[in-house]
């Protein structure tokens, strides 16, 4: 008999879903008593997550972001949801004069953010320059077209992106149904809690994995944290962060260790941490001007 692909667990007052998706632990807490209805929920968030990894991965060779990323300056045929995406990854790039840039991920090639100390040699990150700038990317609903020798990589948003689609197709199957919807610390909250309680949800502290720095009360919307905690390298005394300046092709500088936002959505709430960490000094600055409740780990 083949195993479960996820885990249910009875937690006092709601049950825990877990499964493994993008890379990270996935976990939903179903505010339910009801057994069958949370497995169905988490069978779905399963599915959902698995089809948008399989579908917007990098890593992946037969899906469409590889097809885009190996179309040697030819046009792709895209369906609406990769339209939508696009569209979201132009705003980004607008709204951060130009931070945000998902042609980036090239720069993967030469900077591999393992915890040690191998930085690259300035030549090999100013000869990725010339492959990045979303500018030069064309799209429009049909089809998508990239110059030779660029990529798309959606890994900025992807997380998020799959975090929202899947509280929402959870609201749609429980409706009353209060549930937390949490893929490696990117938190979707589809409603309140019938007892009108509040979830609780603690922020990583950026020093010590596992230790929570403080707990955030939440009944509904996103939250989402963006930092160096895992992804960074160290070479005398210094710590490099795994946020990268496009138009630098380097980390940035001076930016917070952590930075946590509240928003309506994760997806809002995933790219207003991110910015604010591509704004450097300037990150509690820019998040002050966004309107949004947001935490700061110096």
């Amino acid at each position: 008999m083949k195993p479960s692909p996820f885990q249910l667990n009875w937690q006092g007052d709601h049950f825990c879903g877990r499964f493994s998706a993008m890379a990270s632990p996935c976990e939903l807490l179903i505010d339910t008593t009801d057994k069958q209805l949370a497995g169905q929920l988490t069978a779905l968030a399963f599915f959902e997550a698995r089809r948008i990894e399989q579908k917007y991965s990098r890593y992946l060779s037969d899906n469409i972001c590889s097809k885009i990323n190996h179309s040697h300056g030819k046009s792709v045929i895209i369906d609406d949801e990769t339209y939508r995406l696009l569209c979201f990854a132009d705003s980004c790039y607008q709204l951060s004069d130009g931070l945000f840039d998902i042609t980036s991920g090239v720069l993967r090639k030469v900077w591999k953010f393992d915890g040690s100390d191998r930085l690259p040699h300035a030549e090999e990150v100013e000869a990725l320059l010339p492959l990045i700038g979303w500018p030069q990317v064309q799209f429009d609903q049909n089809s998508v077209t990239l110059p030779t020798g660029f990529e798309l990589d959606f890994g900025g948003i992807g997380k998020e992106y799959a975090v929202d689609a899947v509280s929402k197709r959870c609201l749609e199957l429980a409706p009353q149904v209060s549930v937390v919807v949490n893929f490696g610390g990117d938190i979707q909250v589809t409603r309140p809690r019938v007892n009108k309680q509040a979830w609780h949800i603690g922020i990583e502290n950026p020093e010590t994995e596992g230790d929570a720095l403080r707990l955030i009360r939440i009944t509904r919307g996103g939250l989402a944290t963006s930092g160096d905690a895992r992804r960074y390298l160290c070479k005398d005394g210094i710590r490099y962060s795994h946020i990268l300046n496009p138009k630098t092709g380097n980390p940035v500088t001076d930016a917070p260790r952590s930075v946590t936002v509240a928003a309506e959505h994760c997806i809002q709430a995933g790219i207003l941490a991110t910015l604010a960490l591509l704004n450097g000094k300037q990150a509690e600055e820019f998040l002050n001007q966004q309107g949004v409740m947001f935490w700061l780990q110096a």
